[in-house]
């Protein structure tokens, strides 16, 4: 075999096998458009239409993928994605199974006696383990669109990455509703952190992992003095959703972190869905220290960013998608980039499937798909339309300041509502819904609506009653 042709010879043999394992609609769809480019010692290359195209192919397929290779070229197989080049501009080359995020060193960690106890004739071992960062590759501070949404955060996050530690922004908390871009930027961060200095020890968790963590570490097995150290060698630590810390002994651990790495100057960055001060069943010391540094909040992008980002996620996708249906999404998708990026994806994806072109109908197909999704979702204004239908009472003495007894009730009940039956909704937010109450005033609501509930017989009939109403809407 001539050596310059070897690579298509082996890429066929890989496709004998992979045909024998999958459906033959996923064999036509994801693999018949791949086109091997080369075979360089035991790195084969295969360009693929669209960055879509190569990020399904990594997730859903790469195992047997990589199981294939292994079989046909060996043990050393590895593989490469080139994306086909847009418009005249150069291919971009891509390793497989994302990659891309430079790997921590190992640390040295120092572990109890088996007790968690060291007496004064009992010395810690010691011992080296890896940390992996968690970072998505792909989230970088070049995929971010920058707009008058998240500017503030884009720059004091490109400040903390030259100088992690040594910035007044220490904590950084970024708040915000939901796929308003806080987990892209917190990560890309903690990605250019890891280019410019990769002796860093950079750690992603959520708030819900850190408290199994330490739940794990101390109920389980009884090693919270190595849950500690562990953490305490951390020099950037993110934190994502910090509003899922709940527990008092997770937050006496946390606090015990944050203290250490702050005083030792090294970065900490949280991301919530509300602000500091909105954060419920939290210790006043954590939150205190939540405010040292610098919070941020991530709002709605308006039509010129929405634009920008679609622009920019179909270029990177290697998809030639006319303006005016970009324009169409942008328009018709307003309320945050994880659906608007999904409607693209979405579009993308119908496209690619069903053979069509990306246009305006398809587009719009996508859309009406989305708003009717929507419609199925229980808003703030929904239950304050039931809530005033059922007391029959106007939205504007709801949302009043009258002490009329029948008036607060509704009020109340309204707030507990959309706290009980409205995922993730900030007290902040409903408040400001209800003729600008501040979040304790709905704390407030929400305690009382408990306590009558438990006391009055009629009061839980309304609650219940008004639940059954508002159930399907959501169900």
């Amino acid at each position: 075999m001539v050596e310059n042709e070897k690579h298509l010879q082996v890429w066929e043999n890989c496709l004998r096998i992979i045909e024998q394992n999958i459906l033959p609609e996923q064999f036509q769809t994801w693999f018949k458009p791949v086109r091997p480019v080369s075979l360089i010692d035991s790195t084969i290359t295969i360009e693929v239409p669209s960055d879509y195209f190569r990020l399904y192919l990594d997730t859903a397929f790469i195992d047997i993928i990589k199981r294939t290779l292994r079989r046909v070229i060996g043990a050393d197989a590895r593989l490469k994605y080139r994306v086909a080049p847009v418009q005249g501009q150069p291919s971009m080359t891509v390793n497989a199974a994302a990659g891309g995020v430079s790997t921590n060193n190992a640390i040295a960690i120092s572990a109890a006696a088996p007790s968690g106890n060291t007496g004064p004739l009992v010395f810690p071992t010691v011992k080296k383990i890896q940390i992996d960062p968690r970072l998505n590759p792909a989230y970088r501070f070049a995929t971010l669109v920058e707009g008058e949404c998240n500017k503030l955060g884009i720059s004091a996050g490109m400040d903390i990455s030259d100088k992690p530690g040594k910035t007044p922004f220490n904590p950084l908390f970024i708040f915000g509703g939901p796929g308003l871009g806080k987990t892209h930027l917190a990560q890309a961060i903690g990605n250019a952190i890891k280019d410019k200095y990769q002796d860093c020890t950079v750690l992603y968790v959520t708030g819900s992992e850190f408290k199994n963590q330490y739940i794990e570490a101390t109920v389980v097995r009884n090693k919270l003095n190595e849950f500690l150290a562990f953490y305490m060698k951390i020099d950037v630590l993110i934190v994502d959703d910090i509003q899922d810390l709940h527990g008092q002994g997770n937050q006496s651990a946390f606090f015990s972190i944050f203290n250490h790495l702050h005083q030792h100057s090294k970065q900490l960055i949280l991301t919530s869905d509300r602000p500091p001060k909105d954060l419920e069943d939290f210790e006043e010391r954590l939150l205190s220290r939540f405010k040292w540094g610098l919070s941020v909040e991530l709002g709605h992008p308006d039509y010129e960013t929405r634009l920008a980002m679609l622009r920019a996620r179909s270029q990177r996708e290697g998809l030639l998608v006319d303006d005016e249906v970009l324009r169409y999404l942008a328009a018709n998708i307003k309320s945050n980039f994880r659906e608007l990026e999904g409607a693209l994806v979405s579009m993308m994806a119908h496209a690619t499937l069903t053979h069509r072109d990306c246009t305006v109908e398809l587009a719009s197909q996508v859309v009406e798909t989305l708003i009717c999704e929507q419609k199925n979702e229980l808003t703030i204004d929904m239950v304050q339309k039931a809530v005033c239908d059922y007391f029959k009472i106007s939205h504007d003495d709801l949302v009043s300041g009258s002490r009329k007894r029948q008036i607060v009730q509704a009020r109340q009940i309204s707030m507990y509502l959309c706290r009980t039956l409205i995922d993730n909704c900030p007290l902040a937010l409903i408040g400001r819904e209800t003729g600008g109450k501040d979040h304790s005033t709905v704390l407030h609501s929400c305690n009382t609506v408990n306590d009558l509930m438990s006391t009055d017989r009629n009061f839980k009939r309304y609650v219940d009653e008004l639940q059954g109403i508002l159930c399907p809407i959501f169900d």
